[in-house]
């Protein structure tokens, strides 16, 4: 017995009361502890950031999408389209729907998908923001295989949505490209001119389509949508449509836009076509050219280097200076009369050639005798006119050429960038420009729009236009609506009209009878032109030259012409005046 109750009682040997309550005290210490901070974590949950994680929510289920607005139409004159729009489909990102580790992973398939590097995609992410309510748009113009891919992989795709919108369309292609212009996604300077711009809106660029952005853009739209999980649209709460923009007419001639680009044929050169009377724009044609199509979607590698070559396909040739070469014999006739020097009836010796400082200033074809301005401006003799421009002298031909549109057309009003006036330096410019003193030689240069003279392709068609019409300079301007508004009206020039009277006959004579007699070929009714042909430094062909106006009775067109290296002016660049006249009088 002894012996059972020993073994019984080492089996219930009792805890002591100190040390039970001790682990009661360390339990409840680590449940409080626990308690206390789940309490913390849902108090700084639902107190301190409840508002913004509930308003998170509400944006993973309700997004605002922005709707862009149609561009306005460009048309011609005669209500022709020249820029339209149609509709395409654009892949937009929503930042927030990925973390930027997740956005790594799905970045590389888009790219692969869409044929876009990932290094391109991160980067307008982080440019926007991983914490970005707004979507961002990545590409315009989807494919329809890239459309299906998307569709195929829209379950590993999200946060990528396809969104139909419309975007621009030059339904002639290159035609016009230099006045109509490209556009683009705004850039940082737009976004800070504009704060009232979405992410990804589109402006012009270049040409009319940035100088009548505001006419063109309209006013983007949003609509208001629910969104699953997934991020697929449920259903639509709100609407605040686009307002397309307003359209735009110029004055440009689509036929005969075309006839001069075509006649020019890839080389590099320029035609300008005006209303003699009023200075409305009817071609402003640059070559080569450039499709804008090309700035609607994502362009290629060979694409972008297509438009860096050395034939510098973006430059408007129409406003950059060129030596006028014998065209420009219009201004020293100008020059030579006003100055007082000649009267319109005057007669000049012409001889093979002229000496001046010991260098011989060669006629280009022998003498022609004691001849008028009337034979001079037909037959185009240099020694009649080196002799005309030394008596009026360079300040006078400097001045003159001024009054005709040399140096003061302006760019500004016509809306277009790119360019620069016209250069007629005078002795004292000369020494401040190219610290050298003027020389005799100078002026006989002047006089035949060689040497230091420049003339623009539009200030050419000015000079033409306003002897076409009796002394009116022209303001060239691209809008419709502008031809009537007093700022663009004809100036009154104070050239004589006894000076436009005898200038206007010789430069009939000249089609009729002298160096342009390829436009007197019967097609179109008789017009008035000059040629010429100007030198190249380099040892490079000379420039081929043509202004002239049409008809000879009633001028209502005048035009300019340059074709660089063209070599002859009535060989080269008269036969692409003669196509546009065609164009014009529907021949």
């Amino acid at each position: 017995m002894a012996g059972e109750f020993s073994i019984a009682s080492k089996a219930r040997v009792p805890v002591s009361f100190p040390e039970r309550t001790y682990q009661a005290a360390l339990l409840m210490m680590l449940v409080t502890t626990l308690l206390s901070v789940a309490g913390f974590r849902l108090w700084q949950l639902q107190i301190v950031r409840g508002t913004l994680f509930r308003n998170q929510a509400e944006e993973n289920r309700i997004r605002l999408i922005p709707v862009p607005s149609d561009r306005g139409l460009i048309l011609d004159r005669k209500q022709n389209y020249l820029a339209t729009n149609r509709l395409s489909r654009a892949v937009y990102l929503w930042p927030r729907a990925q973390s930027p580790e997740q956005w790594q992973t799905i970045a590389f398939r888009l790219g692969k998908i869409l044929s876009i590097p990932t290094v391109e995609i991160l980067e307008k992410l982080s440019d926007a923001g991983y914490q970005s309510a707004m979507p961002i748009r990545i590409t315009r113009d989807l494919k329809p295989a890239q459309f299906v891919s998307l569709a195929e992989y829209a379950e590993r795709l999200p946060g990528v949505e396809v969104q139909a919108e419309s975007t621009r369309n030059y339904p002639n292609g290159s035609v016009a490209a230099h006045v109509l212009g490209y556009i683009g996604e705004a850039n940082e300077a737009d976004l800070k001119a504009h704060p009232e711009y979405p992410m990804g809106m589109i402006v012009g660029q270049m040409g009319i389509e940035r100088s009548a952005n505001d006419q063109l853009t309209g006013k983007w739209g949003n609509r208001l949508i629910e969104v699953n999980a997934k991020g697929k649209e449920l259903r639509v709460l709100g609407i605040d449509r686009p307002q397309g923009g307003a359209p735009l007419h110029l004055t440009l001639d689509l036929n005969m836009q075309k006839a001069a680009e075509q006649a020019l044929a890839g080389r590099r050169g320029a035609v300008v076509a005006l209303d003699a009377k009023t200075g409305a724009v009817r071609v402003l044609a640059s070559s080569p050219s450039f499709d804008p199509n090309l700035f609607t979607q994502r362009m290629t590698a060979a694409q972008w280097q297509s438009l860096q070559s050395p034939a510098e396909p973006l430059l408007n040739r129409a406003l950059q200076g060129y030596p006028p070469g014998s065209t420009f014999k219009i201004v020293t006739a100008v020059a030579g009369i006003m100055s007082g020097k000649f009267s319109p009836q005057s007669l000049v010796g012409t001889s093979s050639f002229i000496t001046v400082g010991g260098t011989q200033f060669w006629e280009h074809s022998g003498g022609y005798g004691t001849i008028g301005f009337r034979d001079a401006l037909a037959y185009s003799s240099n020694t009649f006119f080196y002799r005309v421009g030394m008596a009026a002298g360079p300040e006078q031909i400097a001045k003159w050429s001024r009054e005709l549109g040399i140096g003061t057309t302006s760019l500004e009003r016509l809306g277009l960038t790119g360019g620069s006036p016209g250069s007629i330096p005078t002795p004292a410019e000369k020494e401040s420009l190219y610290g050298e003193p003027w020389y005799a030689g100078d002026t006989v240069s002047m006089s035949i729009g060689q040497g230091l003279v420049l003339v623009t392709p539009l200030e050419l068609a000015v000079m033409v236009a306003t002897i076409a019409n009796g002394g009116l300079r022209v303001q060239p301007h691209l809008l419709a609506d502008q031809t009537q508004q007093p700022a663009y009206q004809p100036v009154k020039t104070p050239i004589a009209p006894g000076a436009i009277a005898v200038i206007r006959e010789g430069l009939i004579d000249t089609v009729r009878k002298g160096t342009a007699r390829r436009l007197n070929d019967g097609s179109i009714p008789l017009t008035g032109g000059k040629t010429g042909t100007a030198e190249v430094p380099g040892g490079q062909r000379s420039n081929a030259v043509f202004v002239g106006f049409g008809p000879a009775s009633h001028p209502e067109l005048a035009v300019a012409v340059v074709v660089e290296n063209g070599g002859y002016g009535g060989a080269t660049a008269a036969p692409i005046a003669l196509a546009v006249y065609r164009a014009y009088f529907g021949k």
